[in-house]
């Protein structure tokens, strides 16, 4: 009951913020948003791996508001098919942290990830390089600068290759990256495949390229993938039905 009233204070803040177009000068807020059919767990960690502000669900239609203090970095993605007991103990089908409802570590993979360094100008991303769960995209609200949205709409899992895909009950619930299902250095870009000029992508991450052009593909696809925008809050959102190329500085994609 605690947890439930803590998001519903947080979004009412958000509602109360955005009517009066006064941005939190604490930090930055991240409105977490469920597009998808089925419940999600977001999973929130910093970068120090330090419990995040997770440990609730979303139903399909709900947001929540998560405020990150001021230079914060850390990543944020979706729990799928989970179940969690009175004690918070459980399983999730993707993206689990262990068996635990609040994640104090970077997660299981395979998933969708969207990760941020904010500072006087934030860098953002969505990554697939730890593999795809749900289609995800992040939106800057009203910042400066170039501010693009990151991430994509697109389901990966139907054009998932078979020796990628990760399967519960006869069904792909998630797809995973080549370096997540060999983990061969060619393929995670380590050893004497560390360096852009030694690690190339492969014909997996191009699969994942040409679905999604505005998303980390391989771990050396830093050109068209990283994105900034300052001054902004920003909108997390899964199984969008917005074209990830659109831009949305500005726009509430509620």
């Amino acid at each position: 009951m605690a947890s439930q009233l803590n998001v519903l204070l947080t979004v009412l803040y958000f509602v109360t913020v955005i009517a009066s177009g006064i941005r939190s000068s604490e930090g930055t807020n991240f409105t977490i948003v469920n597009k998808c059919k089925e419940t999600i767990w977001p999973g929130i960690t910093a970068n120090n791996n330090s419990a995040g502000a997770d440990g609730f669900a979303l139903k399909p239609g709900q947001s929540a508001v998560f405020s990150a203090p001021p230079r914060w970095g850390g990543r944020i993605w979706a729990r799928t098919g989970c179940s969690f007991n009175q004690n918070g103990t459980g399983k999730c089908q993707t993206g689990g942290c262990d068996t635990a409802l609040k994640c104090s570590g970077p997660g299981d993979p395979p998933f969708s990830i969207a990760e941020f360094n904010l500072g006087d100008i934030d860098y953002y991303d969505v990554s697939l390089v730890d593999g795809f769960n749900l289609p995800l995209v992040v939106a800057p609200v009203k910042g400066e600068g170039n501010c693009s949205a990151a991430g994509c709409d697109g389901d990966l899992k139907a054009e998932c290759p078979p020796e990628l895909a990760m399967k519960a009950g006869g069904k792909t619930v998630a797809c995973r990256s080549a370096c997540n299902a060999f983990g061969s250095d060619e393929y995670c870009c380590r050893g004497a495949f560390s360096d852009p000029g030694t690690c190339s992508p492969s014909n997996y991450s191009r699969v994942f390229k040409k679905a999604c052009p505005v998303a980390y593909s391989y771990a050396h696809d830093d050109a068209t993938s990283v994105l900034t925008c300052s001054s902004t809050d920003y909108i997390v959102t899964f199984c969008s039905s917005r074209y990830v190329n659109m831009q949305f500085k500005g726009v509430n994609i509620f």
